[in-house]
């Protein structure tokens, strides 16, 4: 419900109205937007089980590979089997959870099963990576791991999950909060590595294969969702403290904390600025730096950076993210 004050005169009652009828618009387009996206990657999902899960033989991470291991012994649909054992948990994330996220999941998990099922119809024959004597059979799950990871981390800035043991892993979170949340997922993957052994003829291979695919699903996805809370730590030895995070603050929108220092070969004293920017803004703050003397700096990495950090551009300005994340304060 919009309210505004009417001790404001009508020209400026008009300009809020727009203002936040724009913000309104930009809001639904984003979740139009994030939608569109998670239906997107839902297919790709799919196409990368036709390509390369299903013709190499092997079970991947999560409840999809049960799935695929039911599929491989009695021939009912992973799209089936999928839809069965999500539409369930989906409702208990719905209650217990997230709303939002159970809607988004579910959105995924619809479009993958519906994908699959429209892709049983096509000959993909052509373009499926299997090898007949079993050679580089490896390629299969290391392609195979690197999309599902990129699809895991472009989901997971929309709020969504892929279902299976994501829902599983939150709804034992919701029980026991101390628990890590990728530590029951890896307990999960590690199961179905174990039965895949028994399921594809007792054979290592299938097993190998599993654990490989989830290796790499984890690790690509990991850096994914790192590389966008990762930052650049400056540490500012100077003269000039005062007009150097002036030139921070303006030009690059962040702060820096000042700390007296002293030089020990000197013994003058001196001035330590430190700073925490986003890596687009590493080149700016280098040549604000270079433009005081008796100023020099160190730099550092830092793997992830919380709280009251924003994601600014190299002119200062707040990078906007195109996609809603939705509810994510229940993961």
């Amino acid at each position: 419900m919009l309210s505004f004050s009417y001790n404001l005169d009508p020209q400026t009652r008009l300009e809020s109205v727009v203002s936040v009828m724009d913000k309104l618009t930009v809001k639904r387009m984003k979740k139009v937007l994030t939608y569109a996206v998670i239906i997107g990657l839902a297919m790709i999902s799919a196409l990368n089980y036709q390509l390369f899960i299903f013709p190499n033989r092997f079970a991947p991470a999560g409840l999809n590979g049960l799935c695929t291991m039911v599929q491989y012994v009695f021939g009912i649909s992973v799209s089936s089997l999928n839809l069965l054992i999500n539409l369930p948990l989906a409702l208990l994330v719905y209650r217990k959870v997230s709303k939002s996220i159970a809607i988004r999941s579910m959105t995924y998990v619809l479009s993958f099963s519906a994908c699959l099922t429209l892709l049983d119809f096509i000959d993909l024959s052509a373009f499926a990576y299997a090898t007949e004597t079993g050679t580089s059979t490896i390629l299969g799950p290391l392609v195979a791991g690197i999309v599902n990871g990129s699809v895991y981390s472009q989901l997971a800035q929309g709020g969504a999950y892929t279902g299976g043991t994501d829902f599983v892993a939150a709804l034992i979170r919701r029980k026991n909060p101390g628990l890590n949340f990728f530590s029951v997922i890896f307990g999960l993957n590690a199961a179905v590595a174990f039965i895949s052994y028994f399921v594809y003829d007792f054979q290592i291979e299938p097993v190998i294969l599993c654990i490989i695919y989830c290796f790499m699903s984890s690790t690509v996805s990991d850096k994914v969702v790192k590389s966008g809370r990762s930052a650049i730590r400056f540490e500012i030895v100077t003269d000039y403290p005062d007009e150097i995070s002036h030139a921070i603050i303006k030009r690059l929108g962040h702060s820096a904390t000042l700390i007296p220092g002293k030089g020990m070969y000197s013994g003058r004293e001196t001035n330590v600025l430190i700073c925490v920017i986003n890596k687009a803004q590493a080149s700016v703050l280098s040549k604000i730096v270079r433009q005081y003397p008796n100023t020099f700096a160190v730099m550092s990495s830092v793997s992830e950076v919380m709280g009251n950090f924003k994601n600014m551009n190299n002119e200062g300005k707040e990078n906007n993210n195109l996609l809603d994340t939705g509810d994510t304060s229940a993961v």
